[in-house]
C-alpha cells in the first residue's frame, strides 16, 4: 500500500463548447482529470495528456481552489489559493501556443495576485510567498507538481 495521498480539488473547465464541473486529483507526482468522458493525466497541469491515446489539453481555462496553510508566528492560519489556468491553442508540432497561470491567495482578509507565463506553478507560489507580509509562510501542497 503506498503512503502517498491523493488530494481532490473541485473546479471548473471552460472551452469554446461551454463550461462542466471537474475534479483534478493529485497523487505522488501524477494530476488527473476527466472532461467531458475523456481521461488526461500529466505531471503538470500545463501538460495534460489524453490517457491511452495522443493529444493534449488545450484551447480552454481550467479554475479551481486550494485550500492552503499559511503560518505566521507559529500560528497556522486557513487561506484559499484560487487557481486559474488558461491553455493555448495547439501549434502544428503539437505544443501549446500559451500556457498562463494566474494563482490568487486568499488569506488574512487581503487577496494577493501571482500571475506567471508559462504556467510554472512553483514560480507563482514563490511570487506569492515575496507578497505576504514579513513572518507568513505559504503552507506545502501534498499533491504532486502543478
Amino acid at each position: 500500500m503506498s503512503s502517498e495521498s491523493t488530494e481532490v480539488w473541485a473546479g471548473w473547465y471552460r472551452d469554446r463548447r461551454g463550461a462542466e464541473a471537474v475534479t483534478i486529483a493529485a497523487h505522488g507526482r501524477q494530476l488527473r482529470t476527466r472532461i467531458r468522458g475523456v481521461e488526461y493525466e500529466g505531471a503538470t497541469l500545463a501538460a495534460l495528456e489524453v490517457v491511452g491515446a495522443e493529444g493534449v489539453l488545450s484551447s480552454c481555462v481550467l479554475e479551481w481552489d486550494i485550500p492552503l496553510p499559511v503560518h505566521r508566528d507559529g500560528i497556522t492560519e486557513r487561506a484559499t489559493l484560487r487557481c486559474l489556468l488558461t491553455l493555448g491553442e495547439l501549434r502544428p508540432e503539437g505544443s501549446l501556443d500559451r500556457a498562463d497561470l494566474n494563482l490568487t491567495l486568499h488569506y488574512g482578509g487581503a487577496a494577493y495576485d501571482s500571475g506567471v507565463a508559462g504556467g510554472d506553478f512553483d514560480d507563482a507560489l514563490d511570487r506569492l510567498q515575496r507578497l505576504l507580509p514579513p513572518g507568513a509562510e505559504l503552507g506545502v501542497l501534498s499533491g504532486a507538481e502543478m
